[in-house]
């Protein structure tokens, strides 16, 4: 379950989730739970820069996360012994 800062408003979280949706949206992907968090917090640390437009935060959205493996984390490689 995601768990927004109780401070935000209803118009912010709206502006969150439109901007989460467009990204679906332009990566053609069903929501999972795991994306929607990795994609929740970046928008909302996106949100606390000062991005505040659903316009805005997509294509932040949509550049940091360029398609739905860019969301994938990779334990594998986080724990190669070098």
């Amino acid at each position: 379950m995601i768990d927004f800062n109780l401070s935000l408003q209803t118009k912010d979280v709206n502006v969150l989730s439109e901007a989460i949706r467009t990204w679906y949206q332009h990566n053609h992907v069903t929501p999972t739970e795991r994306a929607t968090q990795l994609l929740c917090s970046a928008a909302m640390d996106l949100y606390s820069q000062g991005h505040r437009t659903p316009e805005e935060l997509a294509t932040l959205l949509i550049t940091r996360f360029d398609s739905p493996y860019s969301l994938k984390i990779n334990a594998t490689t986080s724990t190669a012994r070098h």
